[in-house]
């Protein structure tokens, strides 16, 4: 992800909002500014040029079994040649919402979101075996979603 700006520096009041959004991302500007010592307006511009420049998103975040996503799975791919190529052609499938290029056991890490086994089956087979360079897929499925937070916070 190229950011359209520089990165803003992370000086520890930027580092405090992006906390706070990270907690709620719906939190009001006015809060924020209390919660920092800033005024309203300057925290909403802080927030606004730690978007613009790609820093942060603020999104909403599912529960994919709420919606009917009951099958996940972490999929280990083993590929030929330059793995990321063949990541960036994976990040156009909708079902993948993680890839990452690694240097352990496996070339790709892949994390599938679908509705049962036979779109899981259906995504393996015929959407990712078949991508030139693919050697071998392993897919660990997910038995229990347990944490699944984004609020790790700027350390």
């Amino acid at each position: 992800m190229s950011p359209k700006t520089p990165p803003p520096a992370l000086d520890d009041i930027s580092k405090r909002i992006v906390e706070l959004l990270q907690e709620d991302g719906r939190r009001p500007y006015a809060e924020i500014a209390r919660e920092v010592g800033l005024s309203e307006a300057a925290a909403r511009q802080r927030v606004q040029r730690l978007t613009e420049s790609g820093l942060i998103q603020i999104v909403a975040v599912t529960d994919p079994l709420q919606l009917g996503f009951h099958r996940m799975s972490m999929i280990g791919i083993r590929v030929s040649g330059d793995p990321r190529a063949i990541a960036e052609e994976l990040t156009a499938i909708p079902e993948l919402a993680y890839v990452v290029v690694t240097l352990g056991t496996f070339d790709i890490l892949v994390e599938a979101v679908c509705e049962d086994d036979d779109h899981l089956l259906d995504l393996i087979a015929t959407r990712i075996r078949t991508i030139p360079g693919i050697i071998q897929t392993e897919s660990l499925l997910y038995a229990g979603l347990y944490k699944d937070l984004y609020n790790w916070g700027t350390r």
